[in-house]
């Protein structure tokens, strides 16, 4: 029997930028502030392969209240031992001009074997993204879940989006970040699976010839977790402040809500196919909130706005239940005022200078910690 505690608990896990806050560029920094931080934050803080990135994760959050808490003393807690060492965190999906040839990669077999497999491909990933658990203790349900899931991944990836620029560019996407690790294999939406049974042979499979050597090299938008009862969903780019960080959470756990007590009730979500969903991944990638996605059931081309505005009235019931409400207006706030994305690009415009858009994010990424 399942232990309905561990229903729809959430987990964030997010990865900073190392920022000087001089020169603007990345710094490889990450050595030096894990061995600061164990005190303070113990194991919530890892390294990833690039020294000039850190990743910190909840402990399994109750609601979204418990999260906010969580995510806001994470990252202060991370600030601080960033001005230890007189550099700043920034969170975007990409560093608008810093390059990976200048990245240091962290010491351990880990990332040594991952740049031997990968090459340049695992070199140039100087990425940063924002995943999302929910707890689903019953794996078999989960499946299913992750199935029906697929189909609003775009709508919610959409709102994230927070990386335009790449190697000093302003590339003409909402999310680059996520142009960056398509080149990995096994990324991007997965097929639908029969059950749980089909997943599981289909991880033994690649285990088998070689492909991984664990399912954590499953790098999927969504994924049920290898290790923990959970559904992972890590197709959003980092984002700017805590405030959305919170409320694309919320959003995914009421998603995950709505169509587990679909499955419950013996009701169902359309299970759309791969070769649908990534066109409107395609489309979030390139216009964020500001284009449109094809609404497959009436096979026409609808304002991404206002197919959100339809998904959050989906999921008003399972609002209402998780007393979200608050994150829900910051959805709002989002389609009003535009993604980080939107944000960084108004700063760009304003003065063309990328320095500029670096000193935004870091205060973005700063703001409310006090």
């Amino acid at each position: 029997m399942s232990d309905p505690a561990k229903l729809f608990t959430l987990g964030i896990e997010e990865e900073f930028q190392i920022v000087d806050p001089q020169s603007r560029e990345l710094r490889s920094h990450i050595q030096q502030m894990i061995e600061d931080g164990k005190m303070v934050l113990q194991e919530r803080v890892k390294p990833e392969m690039h020294q000039s990135v850190v990743e910190v994760g909840t402990d399994i959050c109750h609601d979204v209240r418990d999260a906010r808490q969580q995510v806001t003393k994470l990252r202060r807690d991370l600030a601080g031992l960033a001005a230890r060492s007189g550099l700043r965190i920034a969170s975007a999906g990409t560093h608008p001009f810093s390059h990976w040839l200048d990245q240091q990669i962290t010491d351990g077999p880990r990332y040594k074997e991952l740049v031997q497999d990968m090459q340049q491909v695992a070199r140039a990933n100087l990425i940063f993204g924002l995943h999302v658990h929910v707890g689903i203790p019953d794996r078999e349900i989960a499946i299913q879940v992750m199935n029906m899931a697929r189909y609003f991944l775009p709508h919610i990836f959409a709102l994230s989006t927070n990386s335009p620029f790449w190697l000093g560019l302003n590339t003409g996407f909402k999310s680059y970040r996520v142009k960056v690790f398509e080149r990995f294999p096994r990324t991007g939406i997965p097929d639908a699976f029969e059950g749980l049974s089909e997943y599981e042979e289909y991880l033994k499979l690649l285990v088998k010839t070689n492909c991984i050597d664990n399912a954590k090299k499953i790098w999927w938008d969504i994924r049920l977790h290898p290790f923990f009862d959970t559904l992972e969903f890590r197709m959003c780019d980092a984002q700017l402040r805590v405030d959305d960080t919170i409320a694309l959470a919320a959003v995914i756990q009421a998603v995950v809500a709505k169509l587990f007590k679909l499955m419950r009730q013996n009701m169902t979500f359309r299970v759309y196919r791969r070769r649908l969903i990534d066109e409107n991944r395609w489309r979030a990638s390139r216009y964020g909130i500001e284009g449109k996605l094809i609404d497959f059931g009436k096979q026409i081309e609808v304002e991404t706005k206002s197919l959100i505005h339809e998904l959050l009235e989906f999921v008003s019931t399972e609002v209402n239940e998780f007393g979200s409400h608050e994150e829900m207006k910051h959805i709002e706030h989002i389609l009003t005022n535009g993604t980080g994305a939107d944000r960084q690009l108004e700063v760009w415009f304003k003065g063309r200078d990328l320095r500029q858009v670096v000193d935004f994010i870091v205060a973005e990424t700063n703001a409310g910690l006090e």
